[in-house]
């Protein structure tokens, strides 16, 4: 008779997890998660198929923990959207490592799947509908998205900023005036700044 199975989805969610958070994806291996589940490689596939299944399984704990209550109705579609960009952003920020899996699994995702419906019920309340409103929520996911990959992997605050700064001026004077300033603005300035930009346009 087969052993029972001991472990739950979100326990071996959490050690992979653990190990993309030490290490980066590149470190995600199923040898590594069992090493962190103190058990063998072999015993990770009693649970698992392979390390896509992990990543989903990743993707789905981190994802699962963005709050998808819609915001309160008395603020404006343009406040409740920015609460709901600054769960996912703060939701996901606190893992950098995985957000190249959300781009590739979300679709697998009840949480991003959960988020996306508040979204896209603010929108449609706003009066965004059709093909306008299929753009706006990818505009929204391509944002959040990128910027927690640019806040992490190159904030403005980190040596590419300095390096632009030292470019040539005459070849390059609007990159090195832009990053002189680029150093005085903060994590929350550049993702608010930016998602003001982006739902100006929506509001047009």
């Amino acid at each position: 008779m087969p052993r029972p199975r001991s472990l739950t989805q979100d326990q071996l969610a959490s050690a992979a997890l653990a190990v993309i958070d030490r290490g980066g994806l590149a470190g995600l291996s199923m040898r590594a998660v069992a090493q962190e589940l103190g058990m063998s490689t072999m015993g990770l596939y009693r649970y698992v198929h392979d390390r896509e299944e992990l990543e989903r399984l990743v993707v789905e704990l981190v994802l699962s923990a963005v709050d998808i209550e819609p915001p309160g109705p008395d603020a404006s579609w343009r406040e409740r959207i920015e609460v709901m960009a600054r769960r996912l952003r703060d939701t996901v920020g606190a893992h950098p490592a995985v957000v190249p899996l959300t781009i590739t699994h979300r679709h697998h995702s009840l949480g991003v799947l959960r988020w996306s419906e508040t979204v896209l019920a603010v929108l449609t309340e706003a009066g965004i509908e059709g093909e306008r409103r299929v753009v706006a929520l990818r505009g929204l996911l391509s944002y959040v998205i990128g910027a927690i990959q640019l806040e992490h992997l190159g904030a403005l605050s980190g040596s590419g900023t300095v390096a632009i700064t030292e470019l040539p001026p005459a070849e390059f004077p609007h990159m090195t005036e832009t990053a002189r300033h680029a150093r005085n603005v903060g994590a929350d300035q550049e993702f608010l700044g930016g998602l003001a930009l982006l739902l100006d346009g929506l509001g047009a």
